[in-house]
């Protein structure tokens, strides 16, 4: 799949990784869709980027919105190539234990990072199976593999996050259309800022390090499902 021309749907993409994703996938003429819940931000971004493409933004919560978002994209494109499922949710700042983790707060966070995605996907998935293409990447994170003490219920999400996709995958085999769970790697980003407060990130590499596996993924076929780590990727293929 080529980007240029092709309609990209990105969530979460006011800032951080989302963001320099759109910058990339615009760099290479793809149309695109940008979703944030801050809407300031997202003017800006939607601002940056019309100057490179034709842009969409969609000031919504995935967790509550998803209907009205790929309603509002398909209606203006006709069609969505390309869905990152970007935005997360980090939970409470800091982040407790499980052991005192708040029942309601653990509710938020599978709702943004696991419901809102699948919601999103299956909503898309029709036009794509009906072209026999599509790319779906899902954005998680190694605390869905490793146990972090604090990290549990973000992590919990991610996990969930991953099997979903793997699963997903294997119901789509022979569709055409290709699922990815992209693990970007520890990021100097405000949501990590806001899962640690206090603590120096400034040795982590920014989003924009990871963001160009984004392209490859979408770009370069690979296997119609991996589990891919973003800066492992772009160490092998450059």
């Amino acid at each position: 799949m080529v980007l240029r021309g092709r309609t990209a749907l990105i969530t979460g993409a006011s800032r951080g990784l989302g963001l320099e994703i759109a910058r990339l996938y615009a760099g290479q003429r793809a149309k695109l869709v940008l979703v944030a819940r801050g809407e300031a931000a997202l003017r800006a971004a939607a601002a940056e980027l019309s100057g490179a493409t034709e842009v969409l933004a969609l000031a919504a919560d995935v967790g509550e919105q998803a209907e009205h978002i790929a309603g509002a994209a398909l209606d203006r494109f006709g069609r969505i190539d390309v869905l990152v499922n970007n935005a997360s949710e980090i939970g409470p700042s800091p982040m407790p234990s499980l052991e005192t983790y708040p029942w309601d707060a653990l509710l938020r966070v599978f709702r943004t990072n696991v419901v809102a995605p699948l919601h999103l996907i299956q909503l898309v998935l029709p036009q794509m199976k009906a072209r026999g293409e599509g790319v779906i990447i899902n954005v998680t994170s190694d605390a869905g593999v490793q146990a972090y003490p604090g990290w549990g219920g973000y992590g919990a999400s991610k996990a969930a996050l991953e099997h979903l996709s793997r699963t997903l995958a294997a119901e789509l085999e022979g569709s055409g259309v290709r699922v990815y769970a992209v693990d970007p790697g520890d990021m100097n980003t405000q949501m990590h800022r806001d899962a640690e407060p206090g603590v120096d990130l400034s040795h982590l590499p920014g989003p924009e390090i990871a963001a160009p596996a984004f392209v490859r993924v979408a770009e370069e076929e690979t296997a119609p499902f991996a589990r891919l780590e973003a800066q492992k990727l772009l160490a092998i293929v450059t």
